[in-house]
């Protein structure tokens, strides 16, 4: 009998926290190979396609009951490929998820419809927009149905280091018990907020902005199955189907500091200024979600992947790398990571020489970078150029950015490729970017330059390179775009 069975969970029904708990068999607790820090998206990915492979794995998460968050609700087509090469695809049936097949562009009374380029590919490939709570619990219920996966409740409070490796985790159960868990590998994917990543990376955090989440009810898009970014002032509104009846908006609010809840400035905020930009077609339960009064809010996280190569530790997810969630990039990141490592992972029979590990694991930063960086670099690069600003140049280039895309063609399916993640290529992330900068340019002078349209011309040029080359270098211009200079790329596995 599997462990899911033993704990009584039916193959279709989402865990619950008392369902999901579960006390490691001995033998687990004993001869674990992998201990998992966090059970989201990477650490249940990770969990099942680790296990799947004959791991013995050990998960410990802080809290196994359903999360509730406003954000991780829209998974890329080309996140959705990797749950299909992972064996997760069945994670989002069951669950009320929404197909999800491009982008409607609104800005200043004008829109653009984007398709994400799915030719070629089968019918169940998009985009697909849930509830993130339902879609982690059929993750973990799937790593949990493996009898060698073991999934418990407790907060791990440090790593165990000794002599420079990493040898397992210091933990503490709901009743309070301290424990500890020893393996040779130790993978830390405890989220955004992980208090044990400063021994394994440089994390250098950003906070550009916030996130007011709202869920409308019983209304339709405009666009039917399609995400909705609105060009506003001062940033960004999105709106995307979450389940059959609801839509998740999330509207961007630069800076840390947000209107506050409870007195009733941010649903004053949301009425006078992000209401009168929204399409009219979704106004009334715009204004009905806000008198419901269910607003809740978020940071956005951006943190470029720094690591410190450490024996017998790894990071994934968001403790290692975040960008801004504009794009909805996150979730692709992290289940590509998940196939890197698992592919790194696969020949290896002895983790026990840390040090030959870390050594060998050391590729695993060079061999991401393809999606990450691409997923990260847009990311970035598209919020700076979405939002609003009174400079002209930065108003040229959102206006030649909303033109190039309506374009159609190579020049819409190129961007939306890369963003869904279907076509991660950092050059030619690159070469799009610029095209939009000399597109605006080129605007400008057309028909007759005059000194003031020459001088917003450069300064257009200027700013696309001050927003896009400073992302790049935090990714590192060599591993991004020459990886096969770095040592690691071509590491071959130890021999035991």
């Amino acid at each position: 009998m599997n462990r899911a069975s033993s704990m009584g969970i039916k193959e279709n029904e989402c865990l619950e926290g008392s369902q999901i708990e579960m006390l490691c068999g001995s033998e687990i607790a004993t001869n674990t190979d992998i201990i998992i820090v966090g059970a989201g998206v990477a650490g249940s990915a990770l969990a099942f396609t680790l296990g799947k492979e004959g791991r013995r794995v050990r998960v410990i998460e802080r809290d196994i009951s359903e999360p509730d968050r406003i954000v991780g609700e829209l998974l890329q087509p080309g996140g959705y490929l990797k749950l299909i090469e992972l064996g997760l695809d069945d994670c989002v049936k069951g669950i009320d998820s929404q197909q999800v097949f491009g982008y409607a562009l609104y800005k200043d009374g004008q829109k653009t419809k984007l398709p994400y380029p799915l030719e070629g590919f089968r019918s169940d490939v998009s985009g697909r927009g849930f509830h993130y709570g339902r879609f982690i619990q059929k993750m973990r219920q799937k790593a949990a149905s493996l009898p060698n996966v073991s999934l418990e409740q407790g907060t791990v409070t440090c790593l165990i280091e000794e002599k420079g490796t990493i040898k397992g985790v210091h933990y503490k159960t709901n009743e309070g018990q301290e424990l500890t868990a020893n393996a040779p590998l130790t993978i830390v994917c405890d989220g955004c907020f992980s208090n044990l990543r400063r021994s394994l990376c440089n994390p250098k955090v950003d906070i550009p902005s916030c996130f007011v989440g709202l869920v409308l009810e019983n209304c339709d898009l405009p666009y039917l199955s399609h995400g909705h970014v609105i060009l506003a002032d001062p940033s960004p509104i999105l709106f995307y189907p979450i389940s059959s009846n609801e839509i998740r908006c999330l509207a961007d609010v630069p800076g840390q500091k947000v209107p506050s809840i409870s007195n009733g400035e941010m649903a004053h905020y949301l009425k006078t200024v992000v209401a009168p930009q929204i399409p009219p077609e979704l106004y009334t339960a715009f204004i009905s979600a806000i008198d419901k009064g269910n607003i809740r809010t978020m940071h956005n996280r951006s943190m470029p992947a720094s690591p410190y190569p450490t024996p017998g530790a790894i990071l994934m997810g968001d403790a290692f790398n975040m960008r801004h969630p504009l794009t909805g990039g996150g979730m692709t990141v992290a289940l590509s990571d998940v196939v890197v490592l698992r592919d790194l992972l696969r020949p290896l029979h002895d983790l026990h020489d840390a040090s030959a590990l870390c050594r060998y694991l050391e590729s695993f930063y060079t061999l991401r970078k393809p999606v990450a960086s691409t997923i990260n670099t847009l990311a970035g690069a598209l919020y700076k150029v979405f939002c609003a600003s009174t400079d002209p140049a930065r108003k040229e280039m959102r206006q030649a950015c909303f033109d190039y895309l309506s374009l159609g063609g190579v020049f819409s399916n190129g961007p939306i490729a890369l963003l869904s993640g279907l076509n991660p290529r950092p050059l030619s992330l690159v070469l799009h970017f610029f095209a939009v900068a000399v597109f605006g340019v080129g605007r400008l002078l057309l028909p007759f330059p005059s000194l003031k349209r020459v001088w917003i011309g450069a300064r257009l040029i200027s700013g696309a390179s001050g927003i896009i080359l400073p992302i790049l270098k935090a990714e590192g211009i060599r591993q991004v775009f020459f990886p096969v200079t770095v040592p690691a790329y071509h590491r071959a596995p130890p021999i035991h």
